[in-house]
């Protein structure tokens, strides 16, 4: 736990070293595009006339404070061990430093049983960190729904999966199946789709095809053929006509997230729906291949390609086939779903297949995309943000595009749009176009100033941002470029709490998982993992916990970590901001972190 005591002051950077430091994520932000809507990806949403009913009832410390509460998430920051590979510990982050020698603090589960994931050796991840960040409970999550419908059956007895498959026997057309492929269990796992192979070839399904997602990103960087020698081995013997038709790494085709870049999208149709691109006899020699001709490349950067049989694309998806996004996180699924379900996209598609579309889950609640689905999301209801438009109070969410989403939908339980468009303000900033190791500041000094700039403007109660550095950077691989991202954070945040104190506020640092905190593979010893006589990159999130830091200058010893609870999670975070707003909890909110001195 951190020390008893809060600093009055930050060690904020003379104008000369930020210049200096900076390389141009400090002082005046340039002019961006600031939309105060949801994500382009997500239409505004419906208020619920529930809303107005869920008020807060104030508690002691209320009127103690004259500014807003801020939760700061610094997306990818976990508190690891110290080894050659922890970026954070190796970064030169004065303020970080300074608040954890300064301020009350303490560590939050954020993976696992603790964010609703089946299992404590399962990864948390932002869709689900945000969801228990906003919603202050947890909620049983994609993996764990996905997995229980297949083990119970429910799945397969789902009008979703009936229909998809008596398309396919009515018009003899071949079942596909797209999605990332691996075990990450981060937006997919490669068990599920064994399963629900196995029940379509006991259904009677005549032809399966794969469009196989590389990861290398939630799992290791170059452990594609792990994945796909065995389980090109195991379609042969379930059924010749069964296999792998297409693939590419997640980030150079198909899985783009948050109309970032649609291309990416583009390519994806090529590769899946028209068969268009280099083609190879399976999809390992492919990946063979294709690292020969790019040496160094990681998975989620492989180029798309195409598996043949006897001189032609094995499967493209054509006319009276069905088609299964098997992904159960939405963020990156929303694209494509909308592009197979003929729905208006920035490309062309050349053709435009009549297909049986079903996705795991429901990809955008408020618009019902898909349709058709395999299994039921949860229900995320009276989130934290509910309950503050209901008692009046003004929100403000902050982010680059990267994590919007996150900052919106996923805080708000999955749900689009505005609350109460009259109480909330929602700013995004655009997010370079490149990839993140090349610019590992990204647009972190932005959303500061935005966010500087709105605190000031008009009087909030709430506001909340992401600084997405550490986690996008932390997934490229790349050590040094982590290390520098996390300084860039550091320096805004140095210029951020400042402000935030100036207006009588009070700030919660923390972190949605971690990232950038192990940056090189480990051995069961926790030695770092040497391949080819090289350290091993890491590109997943991690198991760490992450800090919650409460920096309050005016604290005057009214409160303390509350040492009672076992195991204090991100689901915590929300009934100790509204603790600190000087409102009592919902009733059915995991408990403040925090204990209050009567």
């Amino acid at each position: 736990m951190g020390s008893a005591h809060h600093a009055t002051f930050w060690l904020v950077p003379s104008q000369k070293e930020r210049r200096q430091r900076s390389r141009g994520f400090g002082g005046k932000a340039p002019d961006f595009e600031v939309s105060r809507g949801a994500a382009r990806a997500y239409p505004p949403r419906r208020r619920q006339e529930v809303i107005v009913s869920l008020s807060l009832k104030p508690n002691s410390f209320r009127g103690r404070r004259t500014g807003p509460v801020v939760v700061v998430v610094m997306d990818g920051v976990g508190m690891g061990v110290d080894y050659p590979g922890n970026a954070i510990t190796a970064a030169r982050k004065p303020c970080l430093d300074h608040l954890m020698s300064t301020c009350l603090w303490t560590k939050l589960a954020a993976h696992g049983t603790a964010v609703g994931m089946p299992s404590d050796a399962d990864m948390g991840n932002s869709e689900v960190g945000h969801n228990a960040l906003g919603a202050g409970r947890v909620f049983d999550q994609g993996a764990k729904l996905v997995q229980e419908a297949i083990d119970s059956g429910a799945m397969f007895r789902g009008e979703g999966w009936k229909q998809v498959v008596a398309n396919c026997q009515r018009a003899n057309g071949c079942l596909h199946f797209l999605g990332l492929f691996s075990d990450g269990n981060v937006h997919s796992h490669i068990n599920h789709l064994r399963s629900m192979i196995a029940q379509a070839k006991s259904a009677g399904v005549a032809k399966v095809a794969v469009h196989a997602l590389l990861d290398g990103r939630d799992v290791g960087e170059t452990s594609a053929l792990d994945y796909l020698e065995p389980f090109e081995r195991w379609l042969a013997e379930v059924d010749p006509n069964y296999g792998i038709a297409s693939g590419g790494g997640r980030m150079s085709i198909t899985m783009d997230r948050y109309e970032a870049d649609w291309s990416m999208v583009e390519r994806g149709w090529h590769t899946h729906v028209l068969a268009e691109g280099p083609r190879f006899p399976s999809a390992s020699s492919a990946v063979k291949a294709l690292r020969l001709s790019k040496p160094g490349v990681i998975d989620q950067d492989l180029p798309p390609f195409v598996v043949e049989r006897s001189g032609r694309p094995f499967a493209p998806i054509v006319d009276g086939d069905s088609v299964v996004f098997f992904n159960f996180r939405g963020d990156r699924a929303i694209e494509i779903s909308k592009s197979l379900l003929g729905l208006p996209v920035p490309f062309e598609r050349v053709r435009q297949p009549a297909v049986c579309y079903a996705g795991m889950m429901t990809y955008d609640g408020d618009t019902n995309l898909p349709p058709r689905i395999l299994v039921a999301p949860p229900l995320i209801d009276r989130t934290m943000g509910e309950y503050l438009v209901g008692s009046g109070q003004r929100i403000l969410a902050c982010s680059e595009t990267q994590k919007f989403g996150h900052v919106t939908y996923f805080w708000n339980g999955n749900r689009s749009g505005y609350l109460d468009k009259s109480l909330e303000r929602y700013i995004e900033v655009p997010s370079d176009r490149v990839s993140f190791d090349e610019r590992p500041w990204m647009k972190a000094a932005e959303i500061t100033d935005a966010t500087i700039a709105a605190l000031i403007e008009q009087p909030t109660g709430f506001a909340r941002i992401n600084y997405a550095n550490c986690d996008m950077v932390g997934h490229t691989g790349s050590f040094v470029a982590a290390r520098m991202a996390v300084e860039a954070v550091d320096l805004c945040l140095a210029r951020l709490l400042p402000a935030i104190a100036k207006i009588g506020g009070i700030t919660i640092v923390t972190a949605d998982h971690g990232n950038a905190d192990e940056m090189l593979e480990m051995d069961k010893t926790g030695a770092v993992r040497f391949e080819n006589g090289r350290a091993k990159a890491k590109t997943a999130h991690t198991l760490n916990p992450v800090p919650a830091i409460i920096v309050d200058p005016g604290f005057a010893g009214e409160y303390a970590i509350d040492t009672s609870i076992a195991r204090p999670g991100l689901a915590n975070v929300a009934a100790t901001a509204l603790a600190l707003m000087g409102f009592d909890k919902p009733e059915a909110y995991e408990p403040s972190f925090l204990t209050f001195k009567r």
